[in-house]
């Protein structure tokens, strides 16, 4: 009895560096995954205040939309948005990368900041980590006067337990005249033409207010929103230090990205022109309304899953719901269930995990896609070559749902989420037509797991040893599947 604490102590000691970095390990993962292994159930307020009836009014409103559905069209509009700024440009993204297209953002920015405008940039934490620090092409903004950069929640690994809080929202508003909001990251793979590799195919709804200043608007409300979010304890400043400005290396980021702007001015002169008429480029719309999640940084109410399902519900017609991957819990199943009780021609789009980027999601998806299947809700496998990262809805012949929701756990319990619901039958025509495109090019799932492929589809190959992969992880990544 009095030998094992001698021999214990023995042991530590010989091996303290391997005890160390045990217990760290153990104090990461922990602090990371534990305070997120329950659900939180919908709170009776939300189901009070919630009101379905309110996303449609049925006459033309103040905003119109439009959809842009490629990166050559998210690119071009950007930059038409930025040169037509004169008071405020606010950019909130999930991820942003150096590339080419980063570059020309950032310079069109750069450009409007010396003509006097307020710009505001807000970066989730792990991308401001991984991604902006250190990199001198991002002080040249910070250490602008007229630029203003936050970190949501910038990664702290001494405190893992905030590490899980992200913030997935993507739009830009100009002034008050127009917004873009959806799914794209700021990077090369989702905006723009300059790369072929791990390029994704993505969607945003253009929105253009004919009376600015009204606080009628969506517009006002994602300003609300934003306005909500950077005023949050955990956003903290990046680097919004004008002497940064005076170092060589950031000289010459500004540099460049000034000559960009001129570069970018030949390129694309259309795009400068100040007559571009948005109500042209536009639908008529009537009522466009945002929906959300609760920003705080731990797990939450699945706020933006609830109503989605409550407005799908409304439906008399078709739900069609297109996501880049499926990940649900017994809660979610159950009103995906409900659902299809309620609206019998339901489908759900999503990429096959041949086609898909994402191998987490992709290995949960096979290890539970019986549960998913027991919904009665058809699923379709897109298998176009290019993954799908696009987040929409179609319900009925006049409402459209676009945004940076995920039909996975993560977007439903812990990250914060935006979608927006447009109140457009021309809108949803055309998006139908993608939808329809989608679906052309997929496998649909059979009730017991097996497919019916149309002639022209292929498969791509997966080599024996990913998919031998994909069972391990779904198998191991069972007790974390809500950081999924």
């Amino acid at each position: 009895m009095i030998r094992k604490p001698r021999k214990a102590k023995k042991f530590f000691r010989a091996h303290k560096i391997t005890c160390l970095v045990l217990f760290i390990l153990i104090y990461l993962i922990a602090g990371a995954t534990v305070p997120f292994m329950y659900f939180p159930e919908i709170h009776p307020e939300t189901v009070g205040d919630f009101e379905p009836s309110t996303f449609r009014k049925g006459v033309p409103g103040a905003e119109r939309a439009a959809l842009l559905e490629t990166n050559e069209s998210a690119w071009e509009e950007r930059i038409r948005f930025m040169a037509r700024a004169r008071e405020r440009i606010i950019l909130s993204t999930f991820d942003m990368r150096p590339g080419e297209s980063t570059m020309d953002i950032l310079a069109m920015l750069l450009n409007r900041a010396d003509q006097g405008v307020q710009v505001q940039i807000l970066v989730d934490g792990f991308s401001g980590a991984v991604r902006m620090e250190g990199r001198s092409l991002f002080y040249a903004l910070s250490s602008h006067p007229n630029v203003e950069i936050r970190i949501y929640n910038p990664m702290n690994l001494l405190l893992p337990w905030k590490l899980e809080g992200r913030m997935h929202d993507k739009y830009v508003i100009v002034d008050d005249e127009a917004y873009i909001l959806g799914g794209r990251n700021t990077f090369d793979y989702f905006i723009g033409t300059y790369t072929d590799k791990n390029v994704s195919r993505d969607r945003e709804v253009l929105v253009y207010n004919t009376k600015p200043g009204s606080t009628e608007t969506s517009l006002y409300e994602l300003e609300t929103y934003f306005e909500q979010v950077w005023n949050l304890e955990v956003c903290k400043p990046f680097h919004n230090n004008e002497e940064l400005a005076k170092k060589e290396k950031v000289k010459e980021q500004r540099a460049l990205l000034e000559e960009r702007y001129r570069q970018l001015t030949k390129k694309a002169p259309e795009l400068f022109e100040p007559e571009w008429d948005y109500e042209q480029h536009t639908y008529e719309a009537g009522s466009i309304r945002l929906i959300s999640n609760p920003t705080e940084i731990y797990a939450k109410e699945p706020v933006v899953f609830y109503k989605l399902v409550r407005l799908m519900k409304e439906a008399e017609k078709r739900v069609v719901i297109q996501s880049p991957y499926v990940v649900i819990n017994s809660y979610m199943c159950q009103e995906l269930t409900l659902l299809k009780e309620a609206v019998p021609d339901v489908k759900i789009l999503l990429n096959s995990v041949e086609n898909g980027d994402n191998f987490v999601a992709s290995s949960d998806y096979l290890r539970n896609k019986d549960k998913i299947l027991e919904t009665g809700i058809p699923l379709y496998e897109y298998d176009g070559g290019i993954s799908n990262h696009a987040k929409s809805i179609l319900i009925d012949d006049d409402l459209s749902v676009i945004g940076s929701y995920n039909l996975d756990l993560r977007s439903s319990y812990l990250d914060t989420e935006l979608m927006l619901v447009v109140e457009s039958r021309e809108l949803n025509r055309e998006l139908c037509g993608y939808m329809d495109e989608m679906e052309a090019d997929s496998r649909k799932v059979l009730s017991d797991g097996t497919y019916e492929v149309p002639e022209h589809v292929t498969v791509e190959e997966v080599p024996l040893w990913k998919r031998a992969a994909w069972g391990v992880v779904g198998f191991l990544l069972q007790p974390f599947r809500m950081l999924i």
